[in-house]
Order: C-alpha cells, then sequence, then structure tokens
C-alpha cells in the first residue's frame, strides 16, 4: 500500500472521529498527550502519523488485525512508543509460512498479540535507553510480554529484543513516538502457537465420542448416521457389534493371548473405529470390519499380541465402485481388507520421507504374498501401479502408536489379479516350445531302429 492510499486512510480515520472544533471549548489539559478527551484524536496524533507514515506494511496489518479503535482508546490515555519493523522485513524477510498463517482469520488473537507487543504504553525517546553497563531493561507493552532495552557495549548500537534500532525518533509526535527497527519482533505465544500448528499437533485425530449407530433389525451401520447428543447412550455396544456369530466364532487357540497381552487391543480397535465414523466419508470400511466380517476382532488379537497396524482406508466413493463380482466370492471381503494393512506403524510423513529418498518402497500386507507399492507422485504417496493406483487423500486420520489409518481415494488389488490373460497366452506359448524338441526326438529313435533293420528307406521322413 502506498503512502497516497495512507493518506487516505488517515482521513477517513478523522472524519469518523468527533471534530475538535464542534465541541464546547474546555480549559487546556495539563496531560501531554495529544488527546486526552478519551477516545479523541487529532491530526498530529501519533495514530495519524504511523497510518500516512513509511511503515506502511504495518500500517496494513494494524487495520487487518482489527486494532484501530483499540489503538484510539490507548492514545487517548496515555503516550504510545511504537516500534515499527521496516517493510522488507516485511514483505521479503519474513518466513512465508509464518506471514501465512498470521494473515488467517482463524489466527486473528495471534497477529494482535503480536502488533501490541511493539507498542509501549509511555513515551520513551532515543536518549532514555539504559546505559551499555545496566544491562537490558524490561518496558511493558499493550501485549502479554515485556520488551528488553538495551545498547551495545562496543558499539553504543541500540536494540529492541533482537532487532537492532535503525531509526530512532523516526516520528515524533506530542502523543508518541515512533522508533524504525530492522525486524519484526515475535513474542513467545505466538511462535509457540505457530509451532503447534506447523507440526500439526492440534490437527489430530478426533477424539472418539459414543458407539455407532446401529440399526437393531439389519444389525449394519445407519448410512446418514446424525450426531447424537452429549451424554446420550449408544444403540449398541461396539462389543456386541463386534462380537462374531456362532457359526464364525473360532475356538480358542493355545499359545499366547488373553490375560497375558500387552495391549488392550478390542479397546484400541474400538477408538479407531469411533474414529473413521466421526472422520465422516469412510462408513462403509467401518462397515466391512464390524459387519461384513470378523476382521476386528482379528485386529484387536494381532494389536492385544503387540503387533502394530498400518491401515490404508478406501474412502465410501472408492468402496462404491467395487462390483457385485468383486465382493460375491466367498473371503473376498477378507482378501481386500487384508491386502489394505500393513504389519508396520506407518504415519504419512513417514511414508513420504521414504519414498522420496527411495523412489519407491515395497511394504509387506497380511495378504501374503503380495506387497504393496509406493511412490512419491504429485507430492504425495502414490499406492499400487496404473490404473488401478490409489493416492494418499486424508493424512493421519488416527495414530496412537499401535494403529495408523491413513485415506485412500481407491480401492487397491495386487497386480497379478489384473492380467491372468496373459500369463495363460504366455504359459500356452511355453508349452508348444517345449512340445517340439520332444516330437524331434522320437522321431530320431524311430529312424535308427528302422535303419538297424535296412527300412529307413521306405520312409520318406528318415530320409
Amino acid at each position: 500500500m502506498d503512502r497516497r492510499a495512507r493518506g487516505v486512510s488517515a482521513l477517513l480515520l478523522l472524519l469518523l472521529l468527533p471534530l475538535s472544533s464542534a465541541l464546547p471549548h474546555r480549559p487546556p489539559s495539563n496531560s501531554t498527550a495529544g488527546g486526552g478527551g478519551g477516545g479523541q484524536i487529532n491530526s498530529n496524533s501519533v495514530l495519524v502519523a504511523l497510518l500516512d507514515s513509511r511503515y506502511t506494511e504495518l500500517a496494513e496489518l494494524v487495520e487487518k488485525a482489527l486494532l484501530l479503535q483499540t489503538l484510539e482508546d490507548a492514545v487517548g490515555r496515555h503516550n504510545l512508543t511504537i516500534f515499527a519493523p521496516r517493510n522488507d522485513a516485511l514483505e521479503r524477510g519474513l518466513d512465508p509460512e509464518f506471514k501465512r498463517f498470521l494473515l488467517e482469520p482463524r489466527n486473528l488473537r495471534s497477529l494482535q498479540s503480536l502488533l501490541l507487543f511493539h507498542i509501549v504504553p509511555r513515551r520513551i525517546g532515543s536518549h532514555q535507553w539504559p546505559a551499555p553497563d545496566s544491562g537490558p531493561a524490561p518496558h511493558p507493552t499493550l501485549g502479554s510480554d515485556p520488551v528488553h532495552l538495551a545498547v551495545a557495549r562496543g558499539s553504543g548500537l541500540k536494540a529492541v529484543d533482537t532487532a537492532e534500532v535503525v531509526r530512532p525518533d523516526d516520528v515524533v509526535r506530542p502523543d508518541g513516538v515512533i522508533h524504525g527497527i530492522q525486524q519484526l519482533l515475535i513474542p513467545r505465544a505466538v511462535q509457540e502457537d505457530f509451532n503447534r500448528r506447523r507440526s500439526l499437533r492440534s490437527i489430530a485425530a478426533v477424539l472418539p465420542e459414543g458407539a455407532p449407530e446401529v440399526d437393531p433389525r439389519t444389525h449394519r451401520l445407519k448410512k446418514p448416521a446424525p450426531p447424537a447428543p452429549a451424554g446420550s447412550p449408544p444403540a449398541l455396544p461396539i462389543y456386541d457389534a463386534m462380537a462374531p456369530g456362532p457359526s464364525l466364532a473360532p475356538a480358542p487357540a493355545p499359545g499366547p493371548g488373553g490375560p497375558r497381552g500387552h495391549f488392550h487391543g478390542e479397546a484400541l480397535v474400538k477408538d479407531f473405529i469411533h474414529t473413521l465414523l466421526h472422520y465422516g466419508g469412510y462408513n462403509e470400511m467401518a462397515d466391512i470390519l464390524v459387519n461384513l466380517t470378523s476382521l476386528a476382532v482379528e485386529m484387536g488379537r494381532l494389536v492385544s499380541e503387540g503387533y502394530v497396524l498400518t491401515v490404508l482406508a478406501p474412502n465410501d466413493e472408492a468402496m462404491a465402485k467395487l462390483t457385485t463380482d468383486q465382493l460375491s466370492e466367498p473371503g473376498a471381503p477378507e482378501q481386500i481388507v487384508y491386502y489394505h494393512i500393513i504389519p508396520e506403524y506407518q504415519t504419512e510423513e513417514s511414508m513420504y520421507n521414504a519414498v522420496r529418498r527411495f523412489g519407491k518402497v515395497r511394504y509387506d500386507t497380511l495378504r501374503l504374498p503380495h506387497k504393496m507399492v509406493a511412490q512419491e507422485a504429485d507430492g504425495s504417496v502414490k499406492f499400487g501401479q496404473g490404473d488401478g493406483s490409489a493416492y494418499l487423500f486424508d493424512p493421519d486420520i488416527y495414530t496412537d502408536g499401535r494403529i495408523s489409518v491413513q485415506g485412500i481415494d481407491g480401492v487397491l488389488f495386487p497386480p497379478e489379479e489384473t492380467a491372468p490373460a496373459s500369463t495363460t497366452a504366455a504359459e500356452k506359448k511355453v508349452v508348444k516350445v517345449v512340445a517340439k524338441p520332444r516330437r524331434g526326438k522320437l522321431m530320431e529313435v524311430a529312424c535308427s531302429m528302422l535303419g538297424a533293420f535296412g527300412q529307413h528307406s521306405h520312409f520318406s521322413s528318415c530320409q
């Protein structure tokens, strides 16, 4: 924003404020502030000077942060000292990701805290900096954290926290002063908030609440499951939905398991299924795990024994493309899900780093001996090859250290199932080639026997 635009903003600010000439005459105040009338400022105020100064980037951020009214009230109560960063520091010297973070509407409080951190509610001239030997002097700001003023011993340069003062007393007004500084001041709270958002700690999986809605007549998950009010009992406990029928219940196998399990696998699988339902778009996958198969129980036993699993969950749109032939064969749903389970704990970050470093990565699956091929494509992770591939669509839907769920946009099949005709043709071709030498060898043996009896001249094949 150029100087002309800043001048228009300053003019609009003055038009919105009550003019001092329209008010009845009052005796002059003993205060040194330029606007001691409680929210009334004049054209000689430091706030108007900021809007019409060389620090256009800072003035634009003040407008975007909706701080004009707050600063009007502050300048009406006391003098202000504003530490204004250079335009270059905000345009080219700032991390683009951090600037994008500040301008997001949900981070308005962080932007306001950062800007108020540059304003001290008292006048501090360049001659009021502490002596070099006295050390940094803290001063409270309009934000929550104080700033520290210091002077370098050798060079005598003035500094505010980590920023050098390049233009001391750049703008001086009766109610405040503006010092130009080298770079932006970032309070600790804003830096921690930015690091928390960047590391995705605040965007974790949805906490599971309640059991899924199950139709008691069909014992299937309801498709349009409306959000249940908090604290309401579930229609059917998840353990009843996960329990296999009498014909599917296997006999207890001897060996480790049960009381000696290191982890509560059923509870972890229950949380994982809850998260799929609350996340939205993966009801078909949860339906297969709970109702169509007993895979939820099997996964719970594996986790109880100490295994870790990564589930590549196709979304509902991908599951809707499955044909009746692909699901009608006995054991077909189980085989499909087995191929989407990797017996390793992988997150979106670990898989993307692996494909970036090694190109193609082959992961073992529970459908032996088939492996899952992963590679980088378009800044994401692509599983499979050709038309039957799928991209990592919703990363880290659920991660608890034992089970990791990654959403994909397609249903994957082993590559051997996609080209059975070519394999049969190749086998037929091999059989032909092998059979030809066999007929030639028998003919040689027959001709040698006829030659022993002097009859080989009667056969044209032996000549």
